[in-house]
C-alpha cells in the first residue's frame, strides 16, 4: 500500500488504490449519516450542493488528472468537516459547542474552523494541480493557491 505525494512519479490505479476506496467509503457513511440525522434539511441541501459539484468534478476529471493520495486525504478531511457542519448548521454544531466550553469562548467557532480548513487543507491539492497537472512554474504554483483561496472565500462569504 503505497501512499503517494505530489512529487511521486506514478499513481496507483483506482482499482488497486486502497486509500481512495477507504476515503470514498468513510465519506459515504458520514455523508449518509449527516442526511439521516440533519436538523435542517434545507440547510443541508444548500451546504451540500457545492460538495456534490466538487465531487463530480473530481470524478469526471480523474482520468485526465489524478491527485496524490495525500491530496485526496486532505480533500477528504475538509469534506468531512464541511458535511459534519451541514448536519446541524455551523452555528449549532455540537463539536463547536464542546470547543466553546473547553476554550471558554463567547460563541461557537465551528464555522471558523471549517473556513480555516478550506485554505489549510485544500492549498496542497491546489498546488499539486497547478504544479503537476497544469505544469505551472514552481513560484506560480505556490502563489495561485493562496490567491484562489482568498478569492473563493470572499465569494463564498458574499453568497452566504
Amino acid at each position: 500500500m503505497r501512499f503517494t505525494i505530489a512529487i511521486s512519479q506514478d499513481r496507483t490505479p483506482i482499482r488497486r488504490n486502497y486509500w481512495i476506496w477507504c476515503f470514498i467509503t468513510l465519506f459515504g457513511i458520514l455523508w449518509a449519516n449527516t442526511l439521516i440525522g440533519t436538523t435542517d434539511l434545507h440547510n443541508w441541501v444548500l451546504e451540500n450542493t457545492l460538495t456534490i459539484a466538487f465531487i463530480l468534478i473530481l470524478i469526471f476529471t480523474f482520468q485526465k488528472f489524478q491527485f496524490s493520495d495525500l491530496s485526496y486525504l486532505l480533500i477528504f478531511l475538509y469534506l468531512c468537516l464541511h458535511v459534519y457542519g451541514s448536519k446541524y448548521t455551523y452555528a449549532e454544531n455540537p463539536l463547536g459547542f464542546c470547543l466553546q466550553d473547553y476554550f471558554h469562548a463567547s460563541r461557537n467557532h465551528y464555522d471558523r474552523i471549517v473556513h480555516f480548513s478550506f485554505g489549510f487543507l485544500l492549498a496542497y491539492p491546489m498546488r499539486e494541480m497547478f504544479l503537476v497537472g497544469l505544469k505551472y512554474p514552481k513560484l506560480v504554483a505556490w502563489i495561485l493557491p493562496i490567491e484562489l483561496t482568498l478569492s473563493i472565500s470572499g465569494l463564498y462569504e458574499l453568497v452566504e
